[in-house]
């Protein structure tokens, strides 16, 4: 490992930089209720985090007679067309912090289960170079809580896994940056984060810095090295 650690900071999206779960959730429901079934708020937060192909496959369950990629699309436009009239809803802290890890030479990727499209939209909209690598779920074959997304972006990167900070809000994504042996830190929304195994839990991203994810690194990285 590099003494610059961490070399990388690796941001999942929907939750983590930005508030976009109320969006999909907003989809989702009149889109069951259009074909007569119901959707719950305990549904919509059991998809939290899963890949899009598994809520679409939820969806189907509960009534929408449209395929999987249909479903993805619909949802996917729908969650765009409130990004662009509301604009990009950062997490609290989340811009300020990205904006001084760009300053620091830390380099950033963003790692989203979402669409390349909808990823892509969403970081053309903020106001800065914020992202160094993206990479979505149609980018990869296995998705979260399987490490590949985040392996894959710090091959991208150019960086060692064990050198990267993960930040994440849901449980399938800390999974996901456990196993790929970066140093995982949960930042809840949604969900709780107790007990799927972050080394970190933070409750907001507001007033941290770069200086805050170095000592965070180096508090955990040998943990994540013995694994």
């Amino acid at each position: 490992m590099t003494s610059s650690a961490p070399a990388a900071v690796l941001w999942d999206m929907d939750g983590t930089l930005v508030d976009t779960e109320p969006y999909w959730m907003a989809a989702e429901t009149p889109l069951v209720e259009r074909f007569g079934g119901t959707w719950s708020h305990e549904q919509a937060l059991g998809m939290v985090g899963l890949a899009l192909e598994d809520s679409a496959r939820l969806l189907q369950n509960a009534g929408v007679p449209w395929g999987v990629d249909e479903i993805i699309a619909h949802l996917t436009d729908e969650v765009l067309r409130q990004v662009a009239v509301t604009g990009v809803p950062f997490r609290p802290g989340a811009r300020e912090l990205l904006a001084d890890l760009r300053r620091s030479g830390v380099k950033t990727a963003l790692v989203t289960m979402s669409m390349r499209r909808m990823a892509l939209s969403v970081v053309e909209l903020i106001d800065f170079s914020a992202f160094d690598v993206v990479v979505a779920g149609d980018d990869v074959e296995r998705p979260k809580p399987y490490p590949d997304p985040y392996l894959q972006a710090a091959e991208a990167l150019g960086v060692d896994i064990r050198d990267a900070v993960v930040i994440e809000d849901s449980p399938n994504g800390l999974r996901s940056a456990i196993t790929s042996g970066a140093v995982a830190l949960g930042v809840p929304l949604m969900v709780p984060l107790e007990g799927v195994g972050a080394h970190a839990l933070w409750p907001s991203l507001e007033g941290r810095s770069t200086t805050d994810l170095r000592a965070l690194h180096a508090a955990h990285a040998l943990t994540t090295e013995i694994r």
